[in-house]
């Protein structure tokens, strides 16, 4: 069966680039009919953070993605154990002693011979006296996996053939010295326990993957199918960064953008589909891996911002109802929501609609607001007022077209342009009509 994962560290909050790669994970799992776990690779404890966790439970359940099973690395340190064991006696785990300093000066060396900085395995030449006397001195050692000889070789489902060859990559650090595993390890044992089908994640793994490989076979396990999306890239092509809150999730809903558009953006960006807006079960009927490509795509907040526009203008009020402002009802929402770009600008208008504005100097339109005031229809305003008083305003002046509707608008809204006004007058009410338009009454004709 298909089973894929998601598995942020909760060391920060999500960017859209963690969003991608969760959202293609799930749509595979659901387009499959497969399992999607959710897994916290949480051993570090350091920048590790519970509202981190938290956040990541948040923005996923925002953007509608829902997990099949959840799992914690910080539970399985015992099974990491059991795994480094095997991998001790099979003689494939050994410990080194050499400091931070002491890797740095063989890495310089290398360098300045022209050859790639990998590990000299130094580390596998000592005798179990010379390890013996080195703990004795309080050393503590860190464990290296030794990786075989050749390369590592597998078709990835979306940047095709890759080779890479072990000489070129040092052997890597699986345990630390004060014996946390690290990354490349747990990974490798969680995914083999919880049966991991398809690991689909960034191209920045491809490395990683090299070397995970090596270690599924020293562990016995099958290999899983790998797919790695090209990193998405801002519009200066620099990568993004879970750092950068301006792309972050957090920072996207506080804007108001919908989840609907990011996942309807992010779903098909880097494929051969136009983005275009869709629910989610309709991304999952068409989602297919083949179509991503091998160049990175750029991430294009005027399109998202576009994409989100089409979304808000097809929600219904009750889609949005709890995230209005307090009062706002369907008919608010009808008259607003196709001049939206996001949410939060309903707030705005409701502004606008119920509370206290400042209009533009006007001067030189006070014969079109004083006839506007004197031909008001009576209350309540309906949907028809507009058209009778605008009517009535143009038999009594003679104004018409932008004469007649732009001073208006400004003197209702002090905005140049939003929402139709025949919607948005029975919004304002007679009261505050009167209200705006009675300051234009004391300029003599």
């Amino acid at each position: 069966m298909t089973k894929v994962r998601f598995a942020p560290s909760p060391t920060g909050y999500l960017h859209v680039g963690n969003a991608r790669a969760a959202l293609v994970n799930f749509l595979f799992a659901r387009h499959s009919g497969g399992e999607f776990l959710l897994r916290l690779d949480d051993t570090d404890t350091e920048r590790g953070r519970p509202e981190y966790e938290q956040g990541i439970y948040d923005d996923l359940a925002w953007l509608g993605i829902t997990w099949d099973e959840t799992a914690k690395q910080s539970a399985r340190f015992e099974r990491y154990a059991q795994a480094a064991e095997q991998l001790k006696a099979a003689g494939l785990l050994y410990p080194c002693f050499e400091n931070e300093d002491e890797l740095a000066a063989k890495r310089n060396a290398l360098v300045k011979r022209k050859l790639p900085p990998v590990y000299d395995r130094a580390a596998l030449s000592l005798t179990a006296e010379q390890r013996a006397t080195a703990e004795a001195a309080g050393k503590r050692p860190y464990w290296r996996f030794k990786l075989s000889d050749g390369f590592a070789e597998w078709h990835d489902l979306v940047l095709g053939g890759r080779r890479i060859k072990f000489g070129s990559v040092s052997d890597p650090v699986l345990i630390r010295a004060d014996g946390t595993p690290l990354y490349t390890f747990t990974s490798v044992v969680d995914d083999i326990d919880f049966g991991i089908s398809h690991i689909i994640r960034g191209e920045d793994h491809v490395s990683n993957t090299a070397v995970q490989i090596d270690l599924f076979q020293a562990l016995g396990a099958a290999l899983p199918r790998f797919a790695h999306l090209p990193l998405i890239s801002g519009g200066d092509g620099e990568k993004l960064s879970k750092r950068i809150g301006s792309i972050s999730l957090r920072a996207l809903r506080k804007d108001g953008v919908e989840p609907g558009a990011v996942c309807a953006y992010l779903a098909r960006l880097g494929t051969n589909k136009d983005v275009a807006a869709g629910a989610m079960q309709a991304l999952v009927e068409g989602f297919n891996l083949a179509d991503f490509g091998r160049s990175p795509p750029r991430f294009d907040a005027k399109q998202l911002l576009a994409l989100n526009r089409k979304t808000l203008h097809g929600l219904e009020f009750e889609a949005v109802r709890q995230r209005l402002p307090e009062g706002a009802g369907a008919d608010f929402w009808a008259a607003v929501r196709g001049n939206l770009d996001l949410l939060t600008e309903a707030r705005r208008w409701w502004a606008v609609v119920q509370g206290d504005i400042t209009p533009p100097d006007l001067h030189g339109e006070e014969p079109v607001l004083r006839a506007a005031l004197a031909h008001l229809p009576p209350a309540p305003l309906g949907p028809d007022s507009w058209r009778e008083w605008t009517s009535a305003i143009a038999a009594a002046t003679g104004a018409k077209g932008r004469a007649l509707y732009h001073p208006l608008r400004l003197a209702l809204t002090a905005e140049e342009q939003g929402p139709e006004m025949a919607a948005l007058l029975p919004l304002i009410g007679h009261g505050r009509v009167v209200a705006r338009l009675a300051p234009f009454s004391v300029y003599a004709p």
